[in-house]
């Protein structure tokens, strides 16, 4: 009697997920159920209606729709082991990530900045990694790319001068010269960017600069940010504020006295004036009454005398 094959099992055909790719971590580094949320709120496990026959042992089932769906426990995994192979590298400087799709630009700028690591985003200039003569000519140690398809040129320039690389790959994404794959969606800048992101925080991990805990750098400065909705949203801030500034009512600091005590005299004012003392039997009188009264019945003639006229 001939043994079973191994594919023979339903199990094993339906390819039924469990958390057995988590079982070869330690518990320290077996994720959070934040962690699981977030991958699939972002899309990680989402894939293509392709498939590359070396990315099926990263595709747990296939929808009625035609998506493959990957394995997210496969996809954690990868990220522990990413970043200790870059935790290894004694310099971070020689680590260089790369993005030529627009949705993983911002990503990659962050993840070199808080890595320490360096970064090409946009366009890749072929020979970078090759020709000595050119002034960006380039030697890192290991490479971290987005996507496999998309970037082929540096990963295929990688492989003539040994560089081993990291790349996030779909489920149609070709692993022609791909050291670790870490089977992810590429396409959505959702999942780019939180990959991204729990990429650079596993490597500070692993270094200790952060503790276990909380990460206080939020996923959102990873995501792309569309120049057109951000000019957008910056001219209804300051829509609104006009409106603020319009509708915004007149404030006095200074009270306003009531009618009736107009004319009032201040009795704190009065006791710090030093007082008047007025003659017994003189009258005091105010304002002009109290000016003598000119008589210029005379004319000129009559001043010539008090201002000297007969000199003139």
């Amino acid at each position: 009697q001939k043994p079973k094959a191994l594919h023979a099992s339903p199990l094993h055909r339906q390819n039924i997920p469990t958390m057995s790719a988590l079982t070869n971590l330690p518990e320290v580094l077996q994720p959070k159920d934040e962690d699981i949320q977030m991958m699939l709120s972002a899309g990680v496990h989402t894939g293509t209606r392709n498939s590359d026959s070396m990315m099926t042992e990263y595709i747990w089932r296939r929808r009625n729709d035609g998506i493959h769906i990957l394995n997210i426990g496969k996809t954690w995994e990868k990220i522990v082991l990413a970043a200790r192979i870059i935790v290894a590298i004694e310099n971070p400087e020689d680590v260089i990530a790369i993005s030529a799709r627009p949705y993983g630009m911002r990503a990659v700028l962050k993840f070199a900045n808080y890595t320490g690591s360096n970064s090409i985003a946009g366009r890749y200039t072929p020979g970078t990694f090759t020709n000595q003569i050119t002034k960006q000519f380039r030697e890192p140690r290991l490479l971290v790319v987005t996507d496999p398809r998309t970037d082929s040129q540096a990963v295929k320039e990688a492989s003539y001068v040994n560089i081993p690389v990291i790349a996030f790959c779909d489920s149609d994404s070709p692993l022609q010269h791909i050291d670790v794959a870490i089977p992810a969606n590429n396409k959505g800048k959702y999942s780019i960017g939180l990959m991204y992101w729990m990429l650079a925080r596993e490597v500070l991990r692993l270094r200790g600069t952060i503790s276990r805990q909380e990460w206080e750098v939020p996923v959102d400065l990873f995501f792309h940010r569309d120049p057109e909705e951000l000019k957008k949203t910056e001219d209804e801030q300051a829509a609104k504020l006009e409106e603020g500034v319009q509708a915004a009512p007149v404030e006095y600091s200074e009270e306003i006295p009531a009618v009736e005590d107009v004319g009032v005299v201040n009795p704190a004012l009065v006791a710090e004036t030093a007082p008047v003392v007025v003659a017994e039997g003189a009258e005091a009188t105010a304002g002009f009454e109290a000016a003598p009264a000119a008589d210029y019945s005379g004319g000129w003639d009559a001043d010539a005398g008090a201002t000297g006229g007969e000199q003139w």
